[in-house]
């Protein structure tokens, strides 16, 4: 009983010791983000971040065509919110570590070996998408568990990235993990995606924990 008591102080005197989320999206407009690709990114007046894209812009004659939106600083060990939301076939996701900031996913250097999901992570969000990666999954690397996404509604991840570990939590249920690849970045700045131009999909309450290298390790 002792040793379990000392274990749970322990345990409790680390968690006490993380510093607190801080807001990564201000609500008010896009400081501390930028724009990669001709996605059309506005805050809503009740501070929903949208993205879009222009549908009368004429068809991309490249492949991809995608539009990310990046912020500018650079995170290594983290825990992250972000809540979301898509159209009804809608296909997004969350991007962390790419540090080519999408470079390869729009225009002429457009590659679909070389987009973010190929080079940092990419965590899927999608609402009917046709695609064997789930809401969730650390794209490329693992499917996430089903179950737990509201189709057509707000949905909340809670991504965790610790020395190169990612976990992923959907709506509070732990749904995808991976322990990361060694030849891929291990940090690089925060991304949403617009994966295509008929994509639409807002986000709310993105907040950020950093965490401290030694409490990211333990």
């Amino acid at each position: 009983m002792t040793k379990l008591l000392i274990a749970l102080a322990f345990a409790m005197a680390a968690h006490a010791a993380d510093p607190p989320m801080v807001e990564l999206f201000n609500g008010k407009n896009l400081e501390g983000w930028q724009v990669a690709g001709d996605g059309v990114w506005t805050v809503m007046s009740d501070g929903t971040l949208l993205g879009q894209r222009d549908t009368k812009l004429p068809k991309s004659q490249y492949n991809p065509d995608q539009s990310w939106l990046y912020t500018t600083k650079e995170f290594t060990d983290f825990d992250l919110h972000v809540e979301w939301w898509t159209r009804l076939g809608g296909n997004s996701g969350v991007s962390l570590h790419d540090t080519s900031r999408a470079r390869y996913s729009f225009g002429p250097d457009a590659d679909p070996k070389r987009t973010p999901s190929h080079v940092g992570y990419e965590i899927q969000i999608s609402n009917g998408y046709k695609d064997k990666y789930p809401s969730g999954s650390v794209y490329l690397f693992h499917s996430a568990k089903t179950g737990f996404q509201k189709d057509n509604d707000w949905n909340a991840f809670d991504i965790e990235s610790h020395d190169g570990h990612i976990r992923v939590k959907l709506n509070g249920q732990l749904v995808s993990e991976y322990a990361g690849d060694i030849n891929r970045p291990k940090a690089g700045p925060i991304g949403l995606q617009l994966h295509d131009r008929s994509t639409i999909a807002m986000f709310r309450n993105i907040r950020i924990r950093e965490i401290p290298p030694a409490t990211a390790a333990h």
